[in-house]
């Protein structure tokens, strides 16, 4: 680990060793609080935080590469993973691939670099991450899994997103199918990953089919396999998406688009997740996680005769909304933040901060593409910005315009007309996310209580006839 990341202590670390179990001592007499294994791609590094963990009672191990780590895990039982840098890198699926059962509930703590995804860790840390917040990482890991706070790659603080997070961590581990709608770019696809991530199948592979792309001709053998000399061309056995998903999830996206012949095949299954192969006569069964997605009403679908009504009850047991971004404007910092993060470190720019009008542009903007226009928007700033801040010109026409027209020379005063309201939006929604209490609404938005005050009265808000809070 680098010397910046666990600066150890001059005092000297007992010897570690792989025989050591939870509840024995220190040279110094203290409890020993678990069994570690740390990975590092640098191994002399993985070795010193190794004997700093031992000289603050934990009993810890080091390992250069997974596959050495997996090892050692085979030959006793430990309580947790420290997994460093490039190795953090490759994420925690890697990491749990391939492991025997017993093992997969292992909590993962990662030390991440900076813009390296945080998704299906248990517990993660960004560099440089000091002695109290590795350890207060690895307690929390330690923990049972119900008193810890799952991790999360939807980001967003708006109670419609803390909602559709309750809504995850409740049925995670239930096994119970899912159908996520929500307009195009709100993130379905990442919520269904999510699902997976967090939930105890996340051991087993993540398996997407899009439906609309599947063509009748090759349905069968896409989802559910063929064996040699089924058909012309068939040479080899060949393994489905279905039998892929088996002890993981499979994730259906598009649902809406599937033709009728695949919804027919598709009840079938999903009411035993039994099938057999193309040209084969022996019956497989298989055990997945299905979660499904939509932009569109599957009920009207259903009343059109487009969507079969069986299929629909069959996979509408709990349902999730994906909120659109215009309906959780004080999300839009953050996510435009994160975007900018990411794209700057693709691009090897030294972009690191939105300019107040580009904000207030970003915020006031309907985004029809939700959030992956907005990705999509902060993305093209980097590449074609000058400056170390995004400016309201580095944005698209679309961003800055009055319902996505293209921008036109428009008086100071008609802008701050058209910014007024979505501004509003974001005080008002600051108010009731802190129970209308005004100090901690001021905090949120990063600014003071009485520059609150000043422009709640400039947008015509009054503070006095809101309730009041704290």
């Amino acid at each position: 680990m680098h010397a910046d990341l666990v600066p150890l202590r001059a005092a000297a670390a007992p010897q570690t060793g792989s025989d050591g179990e939870t509840g024995r001592t220190t040279g110094r007499g203290e409890a020993v609080r678990g069994r570690v294994v740390v990975i590092d791609s640098d191994r002399r590094s993985a070795s010193a935080t190794a004997a700093w963990l031992c000289a603050q009672g934990w009993h810890a191990s080091a390992a250069g590469t997974i596959d050495e780590a997996r090892g050692l895990v085979g030959r006793g039982r430990f309580d947790a993973w420290i997994v460093v840098g490039a190795a953090a890198a490759a994420g925690a699926a890697v990491i749990r691939r391939g492991l025997p059962p017993r093992h997969a509930a292992i909590p993962l703590v990662a030390v991440l670099p900076p813009h390296v995804d945080a998704a299906g860790w248990d517990v993660a840390i960004r560099f440089p991450a000091t002695d109290d917040r590795l350890l207060d990482a690895l307690d929390r890991a330690c923990r049972r899994p119900e008193a810890m706070p799952a991790p999360s790659s939807i980001l967003g603080d708006h109670p419609s997103i803390r909602r559709v997070l309750d809504v995850v961590r409740r049925v995670v581990d239930t096994g119970v199918t899912i159908l996520v709608t929500g307009e195009s770019g709100t993130g379905k696809s990442l919520l269904a990953r999510e699902i997976h991530a967090l939930g105890n199948r996340r051991v087993g592979r993540f398996v997407e089919v899009a439906c609309g792309s599947l063509p009748e001709s090759l349905l069968e053998s896409e989802l559910f396999g063929h064996v040699a000399g089924a058909f012309t061309g068939a040479t080899a056995d060949r393994e489905g998406r279905f039998a892929q998903a088996d002890g993981g999830t499979i994730f259906l996206d598009e649902i809406a688009t599937a033709t009728p012949g695949l919804q027919v095949k598709l009840l079938r299954v999903l009411q035993t997740f039994e099938f057999e192969p193309v040209g084969g006569g022996v019956t497989r069964k298989v055990d997945a996680r299905l979660v499904l997605a939509t932009h569109e009403d599957l009920s009207a679908l259903v009343n059109a005769g487009r969507f079969r009504a069986d299929l629909f009850w069959r996979i509408n047991v709990v349902t999730i909304e994906m909120p659109s971004l215009r309906d959780r404007r004080s999300d839009i910092p953050l996510l435009a933040s994160h975007f900018l993060a990411r794209a700057a470190a693709r691009a090897g720019r030294a972009v690191d901060r939105f300019t107040p009008a580009a904000t207030t542009a970003l915020v006031a903007h309907d985004w029809p593409g939700n959030v992956r226009e907005l990705e999509h928007a902060v993305e093209r700033a980097v590449y074609l910005g000058t400056d170390s801040a995004v400016d309201v010109g580095d944005l698209p026409a679309a961003v800055v315009a009055a319902d996505g027209a293209r921008l036109e020379p428009r008086t100071d005063g008609a802008l701050r007309q058209s910014l007024a309201a979505p501004e509003r939006q974001l005080i008002l929604e600051a108010l009731e996310r802190h129970g209308w209490r005004r100090d901690a609404a001021a905090r949120a938005l990063g600014i003071n209580r009485t520059t609150l005050y000043k422009k709640a009265k400039r947008l015509g808000l009054d503070l006095s006839a809101l309730p009041t809070g704290g």
